[in-house]
């Protein structure tokens, strides 16, 4: 397909890598506030927006933000390495007859599985596509393995509407909103921002489920017509294998990290507190970074059966966060000379000039998927366009949890174009971006096709 071959092309030569991004971005928005806005402050404006962005970089309430997404990441990875999930996904890969069967099986429980967790999702999708080719291979079944690789990453395009979506999870803790609009808006706007936004409002509500629902079945649906008409692929793969052998030469107090009880009695432990510190929380759906964080740390203890094979799984899991630990200081720099210079509500105001309230939920899906382009990095994101999208929904009078849905399907729906979170799937099915491209591409069309219905009839 010449399209998806000039966007590749187009994302080499031009798009370097999300860090120096990250930095033009830095410049981009310093040079903005420098002739943009007014210095209300004394001292030379320049030297003020310098101070404005290490302010944002280190500013506290964000870096736990960081440190709270890395965690979400790492234990959805570690999750999917435990030995129950790679049973789990072995036993799933006899039903791979043929590529149209391969691609129903991938997509769908990828999908469900990223619905609860991003990294969770994004690994268990490209383990069980490298373990569908493996089984393919070994049983000599003519696959478009390339399809299946594919089908292994569409957990990122419904991710952000899921229980670890970035802007949902954190409207869900108390004050988030005032927090990351104090000194921004005026204090008519923050006396009309609720405490919270639970889960039942936005992830959890009839009409994201429902379009959840329909993704759940027409990408599928799309993937196997795809499947009908494409040919087989060549290609090799040796066994994919994460070694937690134990060790014959154990001495001592090294048993206990070998010990399979002491790591099911201190996991039963953690979600024991779990449900006791959270067992109301749970009940009116505010769920937190912390709640799911909580959760996913007792329960990869205990399916990893020792402390010594769930710390193997993070060291190989912590690989994976070095984007999210050096880029999100930079963005919440950004987010510092945006607050302190007023152009949050400069950019808010021009929304509200040219959008009404049925179509800011549009140019609010637009703006999102153009700037995850950018900014490959759903919490990143929301630092940088939280503000403006809160702001603007108040005042057009557009409801806070549609507002920021629209946010949240912009965001990763523009993932099967950026493969920036594709790295992983790559690295462990052997594909190229080249090769998955063209059908994630498609995909996305439809997936634009499905939130635009969605948000226009809700």
């Amino acid at each position: 397909m010449n399209i998806t071959k000039s966007i590749e092309t187009l994302f080499k030569k031009y798009l370097p890598s999300p860090f120096t991004i990250a930095i033009l971005l830095t410049i981009f928005t310093m040079l903005l506030a420098l002739f943009f806005t007014e210095n209300q402050n004394e001292g030379n404006h320049f030297l003020n927006i310098l101070s404005f962005w290490e302010q944002g970089i280190w500013n506290t309430s964000l870096l736990v933000f960081a440190y709270q997404m890395m965690l979400i990441l790492v234990l959805g990875h570690v999750l999917v390495l435990s030995k129950p999930v790679n049973k789990l996904i072995m036993s799933l890969t006899k039903y791979a007859s043929n590529t149209q069967n391969a691609v129903v099986l991938v997509s769908v429980t990828t999908m469900v599985v990223a619905f609860f967790n991003w990294g969770l999702g994004l690994i268990f999708g490209a383990i069980l596509a490298r373990k569908v080719g493996e089984h393919a291979q070994q049983n000599q079944i003519q696959i478009n393995y390339p399809l299946v690789g594919a089908a292994g990453y569409v957990g990122l395009m419904i991710w952000h509407g899921g229980i670890s979506g970035s802007a949902p999870i954190k409207v869900a803790e108390s004050d988030h909103l005032k927090t990351l609009l104090q000194g921004i808006s005026s204090t008519e706007i923050l006396s009309q921002l609720p405490e919270s936004i639970n889960f039942n409002t936005t992830v959890f509500s009839w009409w994201n489920l429902l379009l959840f629902a329909v993704l759940l079945i027409v990408v599928p649906f799309v993937l196997s017509r795809i499947a009908k008409s494409t040919e087989a692929t060549n290609y090799y793969l040796e066994d994919y294998r994460f070694d937690t052998t134990k060790s014959d030469d154990l001495e001592g107090a090294e048993k206990l990290d070998y010990s399979k009880w002491l790591a099911i009695v201190f996991g039963t432990i953690l979600l024991l507190a779990f449900f006791v510190r959270y067992y109301d929380k749970l009940l009116d759906f505010q769920i937190t970074p912390n709640m799911l964080n909580f959760f996913m740390l007792g329960l990869a203890i205990i399916l990893h059966g020792s402390f010594y094979s769930f710390l193997k799984a993070v060291e190989e899991a912590i690989k994976g966060t070095s984007g999210i630990l050096i880029q999100f200081p930079l963005y919440f720099g950004i987010m510092g000379i945006m607050k302190s210079t007023g152009m949050v509500v400069m950019i808010s105001d021009f929304f509200s000039s040219v959008a009404t309230s049925t179509t800011l939920p549009i140019f609010t899906f637009f703006s999102a998927g153009l700037v995850n382009i950018f900014v490959p990095s759903g919490g990143g994101q929301w630092a940088i366009q939280g503000p403006i999208v809160i702001e603007s929904a108040l005042k057009l009078g557009v409801p806070l949890p549609k507002a920021i849905m629209a946010l949240a399907y912009g965001d990763q729906i523009t993932n099967m174009l950026q493969p920036f979170w594709a790295l992983p799937l790559l690295g462990i099915t052997k594909l190229k971006a080249k090769e998955i491209l063209p059908y994630t591409l498609i995909l996305m069309l439809v997936g634009i096709l499905v939130y635009i219905l969605g948000l226009l009839l809700v």
